[in-house]
């Protein structure tokens, strides 16, 4: 599971980046509105990455708070809404904004996103309305903190953000201080349960 990238800025287009990691660079889609912040080309970047298989391929998407990964990862929990969409989503409103318009259930500022139509809109409104009303994605949040590292690994493994949260505030799981323990104690309470 890649959680992180921390490199070299290379190279960078609308909605992408390549990222100098040691010897390797990667290729990491990010939102739209993200890539001018990320500073010039030869500059140190740090992003929170989640990886999706598109196409039997494996796809980096990064960004530079854990709160748009975590937008990010609710927002491709909806049906019908997939990394691209959700990608498109953070371009055209911040996480702050993007919460606002779900918890006020606007349609039309969701579906001013490239790919968003009002029914899309709506079924997000529907889904996700109680989930982020409960959540802060002002960007208060510390990047690379254990917990939202814990909960973007198992959401990228599958589990719904609910379960990923609830399995990352569980008291074994807290115990623990490295992330990968973390990981594992909750993958491993998963499997006791089902």
């Amino acid at each position: 599971m890649i959680v992180g990238v921390h490199g070299t800025l290379e190279t960078t287009g609308t909605d992408w980046v390549n990222v100098r990691v040691g010897g390797v660079t990667l290729q990491i889609s990010v939102p739209a509105n993200a890539v001018s912040s990320l500073g010039p080309v030869g500059s140190q970047v740090a992003l929170h990455t989640g990886l999706r298989i598109r196409d039997e391929q494996p796809v980096l998407y990064g960004f530079t708070d854990a709160a748009a990964l975590g937008l990010f990862n609710m927002l491709t929990s909806v049906s019908g809404v997939g990394p691209r969409m959700a990608l498109a989503l953070l371009s055209s409103l911040d996480p702050a904004r993007l919460q606002t318009a779900i918890m006020t259930g606007d349609v039309t500022s969701l579906a001013s996103a490239h790919g968003v139509g009002n029914r899309t809109a709506s079924r997000i409104i529907l889904e996700l309305k109680s989930v982020v009303e409960s959540e802060d994605f002002t960007g208060s949040e510390l990047p690379g903190d254990a917990d939202s590292q814990v909960i973007a690994a198992l959401t990228a493994l599958g589990y719904s953000p609910a379960e990923a949260r609830a399995a990352a505030a569980a008291p074994a799981v807290a115990a623990e201080t490295d992330v990968d323990d973390r990981i594992r104690v909750a993958l491993q309470q998963f499997a006791n349960r089902g």
